[in-house]
């Protein structure tokens, strides 16, 4: 699909401009007339058109570019026109014209539904000449109108729209926007027809360039590393990088996060001058997170490495020395990190933060940015704070280097951030791979934050071959989804459970999950640095490395990353045996060439032959190249070799056997519950009647709010009584805490120990009808460890059974999805 036929230009643009613009078959802009649009916030777009579309990008912008970008640029709006119209009651409007030029007539009441096909930073507007009856509007990120936590301006996504003569604006905050995809019109009543036409979405956007690029023979990480790019550039606000997820009480600038989103900011954009004003923004910020103030100071040696700004560098130099020396003065105190993630290893974010995983891997943590920060000072210049802070990050490291045993009992955060901190001899990577790494379906993060610093550390023991089934699994699957911008939190059995594509998202332990979360862009990065593999190797690319990594069957690679000193450009095409390395002036290039499996490998450069000076068990290592524009001729002795992951697509799930029941209703008796049960709240709000068996140490409940149902009632729904010739019904439940922030998921510990397998049965009832959709996950409730595909417990109305099989003491968590909360009525042990 082409993007740029769906974008029109608001407002009043010049004259110039339209001439311009028309000369393109492709872009062919409607202009709006002042009087058509009022009370826009922004001027509207000055880019221009300079450049081919990008497939492999869901950003309407991404071939167009402005003139000149700068830190203090304000917003600017673009219209975005849908993709499609759908409606509930087809027969109750007549279509003049289609999507994306939207003219209806609606003579009855009905809902309309419009997908623009991409998430926006925008708000929702409508024309309508002789509007009469009751309409409302709605927004959403995913294909069914939002609801979000209390805390925001309007929780419910969905209100009147205000009126500005003939236009229509949905206004849900004072700042308007929000990250939108599908828009509903509600037509409530009709008193006459209306024709409503103009269909569209005001889109915000700050200026910035698509300098960067990305390209290789497999489509979708080439979708991975725009849509990674495009979600950040959604996220960039007139002064700070901030966030567009539906307005969510906490749209605001956070530290930690603004370090991926800077990262992937640097390779596509190459906007050193608002990122150097967020940095700024951020520099007395914490969030309350111990973890966030390193992160920083890891963006502001980012920032140093690709701009060579030494006087940034110096201005901040005290700061962030002052976030180091904390962190190394509480290196072992008990402090808790506050938060480290969303995955349960990690604690369930602000669930239990100060759980052993997530200490160590802050320690770590601060080893790594240490050890940043005194290379970046050396290379600055700064010797006598280089030695400093290198002799203290190898103090803290050498204890865990001379007993390496200490990691046994940690997961891949911990285990990564040690990787990457060079706390572990590489000579256990191998056996610390096999423990931890090798099992594909736990090397994947629910957050893609955390995920991208265990890609860092793959690229670090050289499994680059996995990192990339990883990236598929995590970012690729988000895609599947549906995905045009990356999420808060991902599991890619969502795309295995009864989710559809667009569908509602779980929302749980981070609150109402956001769709369009830059913090999960880093991935970006990683692709430049790591596949097509250009990095600095000091500050501003005064020299830089290209060490491209072609595995899982790639065989070309091309993209383009900014410096300060001009674009260097790289491609490398190992089947046709070419390569192109444009070197900017004042750089110099060390490349490094894949071996393909070959080992003799013949080069010329620019026609002559260029011998390598070293090999590595993957690659050939060439002397220094200057600047200028080359040209590389490859020949491999014999067919080049992509190497492979070694491993099984399918992911072991130990709990993968579920099973439902929507007959039995509340006569469970003799069907479940032979080892014991808990029915919640069943004599009232919080009274449960229990039955642990032997082996079973207790049932512990997390985030739960107690509530009662009915009592002595005959609906055949309830609960029959436990007691013996007892024939009387009664139901209660537990719920989670909605709307209130991060109270959408609660959990169920169940500390069963027993040498068989046995079966755990929850009872789920929708008793009011309030259209609860729930989303269950089990996890080892020792490891933290995930042990079942999430699954999606809907139509409860009617009381409906989810049975595991499990061999284990287990957590369960008890997700809200859609409806008023996510509510759970008993536990059978069986």
């Amino acid at each position: 699909m082409k993007l740029t036929g769906n974008l029109v230009f608001s407002a009043v643009i010049s004259a110039a401009l339209c001439t311009l613009l028309a000369t393109s078959a492709e872009a062919q802009p409607h202009v709006f007339s002042a009087a058509k649009l009022q009370n826009e916030p922004y001027r509207p777009l000055t880019a221009v058109k300079a450049g081919k579309d990008v497939p492999s990008s869901p950003d309407p912008l991404v071939s167009y570019r402005w003139k000149r970008t700068g830190a203090d640029d304000d917003l600017q709006i673009y219209l975005l026109k849908p993709c499609t119209m759908t409606s509930d009651t087809p027969e109750a409007f007549s279509v003049r014209r289609q999507a994306p030029d939207i003219d209806v007539t609606v003579s009855s009441p009905c809902d309309l539904m419009f997908d623009f096909g991409r998430v926006s930073a925008g708000w929702l507007e409508f024309e309508c000449d002789n509007l009469s009856g009751q309409v409302e509007c709605s927004i959403s990120e995913f294909n069914e109108p939002a609801v979000f936590n209390a805390g925001s301006r309007h929780p419910r996504k969905t209100l009147a729209p205000a009126r500005y003569g003939k236009v229509f604006r949905l206004e849900l905050n004072d700042e308007l926007y929000e990250g939108v995809r599908y828009a509903w019109i509600h037509v409530r009543s009709v008193d006459k027809p209306l024709r409503i036409k103009n269909v569209r979405l005001v889109c915000q956007a700050r200026p910035a360039n698509y300098e960067g690029s990305f390209d290789t023979d497999d489509p979708m990480l080439n979708r991975i590393w725009y849509t990674a790019a495009y979600t950040v550039r959604l996220n960039f606000l007139k002064d700070y990088f901030g966030a567009i997820l539906m307005e969510r009480s906490d749209r605001f600038s956070w530290t930690g996060d603004a370090h991926t989103s800077q990262a992937a900011s640097l390779v596509a954009f190459g906007n050193y001058e608002f990122v150097r004003k967020n940095l700024l923004h951020t520099a007395d910020q914490s969030n309350g997170i111990l973890s966030y103030p390193l992160y920083w100071v890891q963006s502001l040696v980012d920032y140093y490495l690709y701009t060579g700004d030494g006087e940034l560098l110096g201005q901040l130099c005290d700061n962030a020395c002052a976030k180091l020396d904390d962190a190394l003065e509480h290196f072992d105190d008990p402090r808790s990190p506050a938060f480290y993630g969303w995955d349960e290893r990690l604690g369930a974010g602000f669930e239990d933060p100060g759980c052993p995983e997530t200490r160590m891997a802050l320690k770590m943590l601060t080893i790594q940015t240490t050890r940043r920060f005194a290379s970046a000072m050396a290379a600055s210049g700064r010797e006598d704070l280089a030695r400093k802070y290198s002799t203290l990050a190898e103090a803290k490291a050498r204890p865990y280097l001379a007993s390496p045993e200490v990691f046994d009992e940690y997961d891949i955060f911990a285990l990564s951030d040690a990787i990457n901190a060079g706390a572990v001899p590489s000579s256990l990577w191998n056996e610390i791979w096999q423990r931890t790494y090798s099992d594909r379906l736990q090397r994947v993060s629910y957050s893609p934050f955390n995920q991208y610093f265990v890609l860092n550390a793959m690229a670090r023991m050289g499994r680059h071959a996995e990192a990339m089934n990883t990236i598929d699994d995590c970012w690729g699957g988000q895609i599947r989804y549906g995905a045009t911008t990356f999420f808060e939190v991902f599991r890619p059995s969502w795309n295995l459970c009864s989710l559809g594509e667009n569908d509602a998202p779980v929302n749980n332990q981070c609150g109402y999950t956001s769709l369009t979360h830059p913090w999960s862009a880093g991935v970006a990065k990683w692709l430049t640095e790591e596949v097509l593999g250009v990095k600095p190797e000091s500050p501003g690319f005064g020299t830089f490395s290209v060490t491209p990594h072609l595995t899982s069957g790639l065989s070309r690679v091309s993209g383009d990353v900014p410096t300060p000193k001009g674009i260097i450009s790289f491609s490398l095409d190992v089947r046709e045996g070419t390569s192109c390395l444009v070197v900017p002036d004042g750089t110099r290039a060390s490349l490094s060439l894949p071996l393909m499996g070959c080992r003799d490998l013949k080069v010329t450069l620019d026609g002559k032959p260029l011998a390598a000076e070293a090999f590595t068990p993957t690659h050939a290592r060439f002397p220094e190249i200057g600047p200028g524009s080359h040209s590389l001729v490859i020949d491999y002795p014999s067919e080049p070799l992509s190497a492979k992951a070694d491993e099984a697509f399918e992911y072991a799930i130990p709990a993968s056997t579920v099973s439902e029941d929507s007959l039995t209703g509340g006569d469970w008796k003799g069907v479940y519950g032979s080892k014991g049960y808990c029915l919640f709240s069943y004599d009232g709000p919080g009274a449960d009647r229990i039955l642990l068996p032997a082996g079973c140490r207790g049932i512990t409940l997390g985030k739960q709010t107690p509530c009662h149902w009915a009592a002595e009632t005959s609906d055949p729904r309830a609960l029959v009584s436990n007691r013996e010739g007892d024939g009387s019904r009664s139901l209660g439940s537990v719920v989670t805490g909605d709307p209130a922030p991060c109270m959408q998921t609660m959990t169920i510990d169940v500390d069963y120990r027993t040498s068989s397998p046995y079966r755990l049965t929850l009872y789920f009832v929708d008793w009011d009808n309030a259209g609860r959709r729930s989303a269950i996950e089990l996890f080892d409730l020792s490891t933290r460890r995930l042990l079942s595909p999430v699954h999606m417990v809907r139509d409860y109305s009617g009381g409906r059974y989810v049975t595991f099989e499990v061999d284990r003491p287990v957590r369960v968590r008890i997700c809200q999805v859609r409806g008023t909360n996510a509510a759970v009525s008993a536990l059978f042990l069986d």
